[in-house]
Parts: structure tokens; sequence; C-alpha cells
């Protein structure tokens, strides 16, 4: 798909990131990385002097409706680029048809790998980008008895498989493994938590998504635990799921992201504080949030090069591409259409604010398919850890 028969046109994009339903609160974050992006590309000038123009949509959390829009994006928008998806399920649900149509989807969510297509730009982690570096750090700092909590869908199932690999690599167990629907509420996890109480495993590994995530922190700190003790682990849970927990709740859990809002360093300084410029004082960024902006870049790069919204000559000139992102210098790699990111563990402190406690000395490569499930020598090589 090009877009190329004026020079004067703007440089059409498509974005599909919800703003209403159970996903909205972290899409929302998303859509306002991808929004800042664009607009200090085009206050930069633009791309070879043309502005970029965002075609929005709100899927409103619905696979269904992810698809459709998709579809009218590459049919009747004439968008070859889409910017979109939080939840794995959407994310299939558009693939068929920028495959179908040749357009590329730009996807700044970690997911559960298995998955390499052509027309998909992966900017979020992939499993061996943030699972084994929690697995590591979790079954060293609290034990190896873990208990899975997931939403009822494809991610959860997924990753839940994959960390269950992880756990029993390091002479684990996972004592149960339970899940609740989308729209799940405080009551929905009552039975998940006597159940919590009675095995008393030392991890309790989340894979809820959405609006659920705080009826479950809710639900466990109502219930007295301690994540001195047994935390309550995740992939998923962010500064945009902290901020609907609140600080209280969600002190002593743990997340691993290539990315947290309280990193210090001057690139990271930078973007929140344009970021709130923007949005508001109150607005914190998170990983998935980090990723919405700096795969615009990343973009604009490209289309700099490319000179065309080709999808062929866009992808080309994508791969290999680097960027300086908030959380480090990103890489798009060649070999797979995923990007090299730098893995973090990171704890919540008083404040709400995660606290770094283990860290990737380097960019770490994308193995989507994870093809090694072997125990890595992090502590020795490349993961530097806090004392607890």
């Amino acid at each position: 798909m090009d877009n190329t028969a004026s020079t004067e046109a703007p440089w059409r994009v498509g974005i599909l990131f919800s703003q209403t339903g159970v996903t909205a609160g972290i899409e929302r974050t998303q859509m306002q990385g991808t929004l800042l992006a664009i607009e200090e590309i085009n206050a930069a000038g633009g791309v070879l002097g043309r502005e970029i123009e965002a075609v929005a949509y709100d899927p409103a959390s619905d696979s269904a409706q992810f698809g459709a829009f998709a579809e009218r994006l590459l049919a009747e928008d004439r968008v070859g680029v889409i910017f979109g998806c939080y939840m794995s399920s959407t994310r299939k649900a558009v693939l068929p048809v920028v495959e179908r149509r040749n357009g590329l989807l730009l996807y700044p969510t970690l997911y559960e790998g298995f998955e390499c297509s052509r027309n998909v730009i992966y900017t979020g982690a992939a499993p061996n980008q943030n699972g084994e570096q929690l697995a590591d750090y979790l079954t060293s700092s609290y034990g190896n008895r873990f208990y899975f909590v997931g939403s009822n869908y494809i991610y959860p199932f997924e990753s839940n498989r994959i960390m269950r690999d992880l756990v029993q690599q390091r002479a684990g167990k996972v004592l149960g493994e339970r899940y609740v629907s989308l729209d799940a509420t405080r009551k929905s996890f009552a039975a998940i938590i006597r159940d919590i109480r009675r095995k008393e495993p030392d991890v309790v590994f989340s894979t809820v998504v959405g609006s659920g995530t705080a009826h479950l922190y809710q639900a466990y700190a109502d219930a007295g635990f301690d994540p001195r003790g047994m935390p309550i682990a995740s992939l998923t849970t962010s500064e945009a799921e902290i901020a609907e927990i609140g600080a209280e709740a969600a002190r002593g859990h743990v997340t691993a992201a290539p990315y947290f809002a309280s990193l210090d360093t001057p690139a990271n300084r930078r973007f929140v504080a344009a970021y709130q410029a923007r949005f508001g004082a109150d607005q914190t960024t998170n990983a998935s949030c980090e990723a919405a902006y700096f795969q615009v870049h990343l973009f604009a790069r490209a289309l700099a090069v490319a000179g065309s919204m080709d999808t062929d000559l866009l992808r080309s000139a994508m791969l290999g591409l680097e960027y300086d992102a908030p959380q480090g210098r990103v890489r798009v790699d060649p070999d797979n259409n995923h990007t090299y990111l730098w893995p973090k563990v990171g704890r919540v402190g008083e404040a709400g604010r995660f606290e770094v406690v283990a860290q990737s000395l380097i960019a770490v490569k994308p193995e989507p398919y994870l093809v090694d499930h072997s125990i890595a020598d992090w502590s020795r090589r490349q993961l530097q850890s806090a004392a607890m």
C-alpha cells in the first residue's frame, strides 16, 4: 500500500487503541504516547516536509471491532500503517487483515511470543525479555511455589504455559491455576483468594488485565496477605494499573518490563516531562506507552529513508533501525521484526512508583519462539540485582 501521489499531502496513519472498555486505562496511555510522538515529529517539520496525520478509531476493547476498523483503515481510509492493539486477541483480529492487504501493524505491547509476521513490527517485550528475568528474580528472592491467576483469553493461557516451564526448570511447582472473565469484579476473586490462603504459595503470578487487575490486588490486600513474603508478580501490571489499584494496595508487588516511569535517565526525564506537559501532571507513563511512543519515532525515521508508505519499502527501512528510546537504545531485529529491549524488574515502593531491583546490563535480542528454555546465567552475565 502506498500514498505518495501528492508531495504536499500528509502521511496518513491509523491508530487503534481502545478509549472505552475494560482495557481503556492502559490503551489510553498508548494512544497518548502515539499522539505525543506524532506531535513532536510534526513540530520538527514532519517527515520530508510532510506532516503525519492520524486516523483514529475506538475499538472499545472488542476484538471484532479491532478487525473491522483495521479493514476500514486499509480498505476505505487508504491507510497502510496502523499503530495499535493491546490484548493479543485484538492483535490476532488485526493480523489477517494487514497480511491480506499487505499493510503494516506496529504493535507496542508485551505478548506471549510464538508469532512472527512480516506485516508486524513488534516493539513490546517477547517472553525472553521479561518472563525469564522475572522467573529468575522471584525464585531467588521469594521461593519457587507459584499460584497462577489470569484473564480468560489467549495471552494469559500462553504466558502461564511459558512461566510454568520456567518455574519447573528452577525446580519449582505451580500449586494452582485459575482464570476470570475480562469483566471480572471483586467478587470474581473471592474463591481464588480462599484457595491462595489454603495453598500458601511463595508467589502469585498474575496475568489478569484491564479493570480486573485492581480488583485482584485490592482483594489480596483485604485478605491481609503480606507482599514481603508472598508478592503478586506480573508482566501486565504497570503504572496505569497501579493508578487504578491505589499505591497502598500495590506496594511491595513486582513487575518485569523494559521500562518504568521512574527511570532516572536524561531521555526518560525528557519523555515524562513532555508527556505530563501535554496530558496533565497527574499522568504517568508505562512500558506499553513508552513502546507506543518510540515506535512512532522509529517509523518516522524509516519513512524518511523509504520516502514512501509502500509497505515493502517501509518494512525494509525499519529492519535494523535504531532509536534512543527512554528505556535505552532499541533496535528492530532484522531476523524476526521484534525489538532489542532492556529487561528490568521493579517492585512498587512507598509512593506507588516502581523501584528497579534488577536490570539487564545489555539490550537483549528478542527470541519470540523462546527456543532455549534453559536457565540463563543472568546473575553472572546480564542481570544486576539490588538487595531486597
